[in-house]
Formats: structure tokens, C-alpha cells, sequence
């Protein structure tokens, strides 16, 4: 049975949307070590709707010369929750698994080898979180607050999750992973 592994840029005040705020920070070696080994443990990207709308036209013309993950992104199976998207034709390796359904992803999930990786797509996590069906949380937490935008953790939300590791970075970025708590 896979794993669900989420990776999300947020920021102090907890906001995930639109990460460009990421770009003034130096990408740290060791950040890129830590999202690789991630990566390297998966068998299957999960992403929301909109997320894929933004990674497609990003990713698929990529090559590894342009950036490193541009083969797992472009290579790796690609599960899309969507009740409304028609079509996923737009980037290699991708499907559409209907609107979101936890029993589905549940199928999913222990339908895997490997683990499935998740960037972004919020809504769907948040979805997850409630669910139960995420195994790790990865959290790269930059040193701003934006006052404003959509937030991982909405308001009403109550989780509690076990902290799996934590690593900072010279950028001053921190990398907190958590676990569901015992």
C-alpha cells in the first residue's frame, strides 16, 4: 500500500496560495534534497484541479536541462481530482479520477506501490487532512507573513498531527514534516 506525502509552501501566517513570494528567497540545496527524497519515493503525483491548470503549462514542455524535476513531473502518473475538468490530454501521464471522493483516493492510495505525491492543490488537502488519508505533511515555512490569501488551515479546522522531522535552512525557511498523531 502507497503513501500520501503532501509538500506545500506556506508562509508564517499560513498562506499557500500563489507562491511566487518563494522567489525571493535562495532554493537551498538541502531543501532540494529534502522535496527529491519525496519525489524519488513516489510512483504518483495527486493533484487538484486547479493545481494541475498551473503545473500543465509550466511542466510539460520542461526538460531536465531546464530543471531537474522536470522528468518525475513530466514522467510520473498523474491523478487529477476534478468533478469538472473534461480533459487531461494536455500533459502526458495524466487522468482524471472524477470529483473528490475519499473512498476513491483510499482505492488509490492502496492501489500503489509507491507513494503519491502531492504540491499545492490546497482544497484537495485540506480534503484529505479531514479524511485521514495523508501520511505526511511537508511544510517549507518562509519567514513572511502575507496577511491575506487562501491558507492551508481553515478557519474551524482541528487536526492533530506528530512531528516526523524538522530541518532549517540558511534562506531561513524551515522544513517541518508531521504525521498523523497516535
Amino acid at each position: 500500500m502507497g503513501r500520501i506525502k503532501v509538500h506545500e509552501f506556506i508562509t508564517l501566517d499560513g498562506v499557500i496560495e500563489d507562491p511566487r513570494w518563494t522567489f525571493d528567497y535562495d532554493f537551498d540545496p538541502k531543501m532540494a534534497q529534502a522535496i527529491g527524497d519525496l519525489t524519488a519515493a513516489a510512483d504518483g503525483i495527486l493533484l487538484g484541479r486547479r493545481t494541475f491548470e498551473m503545473f500543465a503549462p509550466a511542466w510539460k514542455d520542461r526538460t531536465a536541462e531546464d530543471d531537474p524535476g522536470a522528468p518525475f513531473f513530466n514522467d510520473t502518473q498523474k491523478y487529477v481530482v476534478s468533478g469538472t475538468l473534461e480533459s487531461a490530454a494536455g500533459w502526458q501521464n495524466s487522468t482524471i479520477v472524477g470529483a473528490y471522493d475519499a473512498q476513491t483516493l483510499r482505492d488509490l492510495k492502496e492501489g500503489m506501490d509507491g507513494d503519491l505525491y502531492v504540491s499545492g492543490s490546497g482544497v484537495l488537502v485540506r480534503g484529505m487532512l479531514a479524511d485521514g488519508l495523508v501520511d505526511e505533511v511537508h511544510l517549507f515555512v518562509f519567514p513572511l507573513t502575507l496577511g491575506a490569501g487562501q491558507r492551508l488551515f481553515g478557519e474551524g479546522d482541528e487536526l492533530k498531527l506528530a512531528p516526523v522531522e524538522t530541518e532549517a535552512y540558511d534562506s531561513g525557511v524551515v522544513h517541518l514534516a508531521y504525521g498523523p498523531a497516535e
